[in-house]
């Protein structure tokens, strides 16, 4: 399993927009998540231990003015998030570029006793799509954790 997840993470890699980088480089001017609304794509921005960001496109729902995202648990960012919940997140393609202003933000693994509402989010956004994705996810043993993404202000 390891193996195929690291093999997508390259190609998602590969095919990232070279714009994802030049925004995450800069500061969020958005102070909500407005610019998410009616979208498919967030552009999620975590910190490597040098602050170098790093970008990536996701899935993503919206409830309560925090953003949701499931992700496996795993993953680089999940373990940049843990140790800086500081992120910034806003509007993207499926490739990462940039469609509207990032939001500077604060991230959190979400507790198990949490997760229906982060699904119920995600559930909202996508729909019948993304249970197709997520049921061959659960199928071959992903784990997963969900990640709350709140702008800075809010509660995190």
């Amino acid at each position: 399993m390891t193996r195929l997840s690291s093999a997508q993470n390259k190609f998602f890699d590969a095919i990232r927009s070279g714009k994802a980088t030049d925004a995450a480089k800069q500061s969020g001017t958005a102070t909500d998540l407005a610019a998410l609304q009616g979208r498919d794509y967030a552009l999620l921005v975590t910190f490597k231990k040098d602050g170098t960001p790093m970008p990536t496109p996701v899935w993503f729902g919206l409830a309560d003015d925090k953003l949701y995202v499931r992700t496996e648990s795993d993953t680089a960012k999940v373990k940049r998030i843990k140790r800086d919940p500081h992120v910034r997140v806003g509007p993207c393609t499926m490739r990462g570029k940039p469609l509207g202003p990032l939001t500077e933000a604060r991230a959190r693994i979400v507790a198990p006793a949490e997760e229906e509402q982060a699904e119920a989010a995600l559930q909202a956004n996508y729909g019948k799509t993304r249970d197709v994705f997520e049921g061959m996810s659960e199928r071959m043993g992903v784990e997963a954790v969900y990640i709350e993404v709140t702008p800075e202000g809010g509660e995190a």
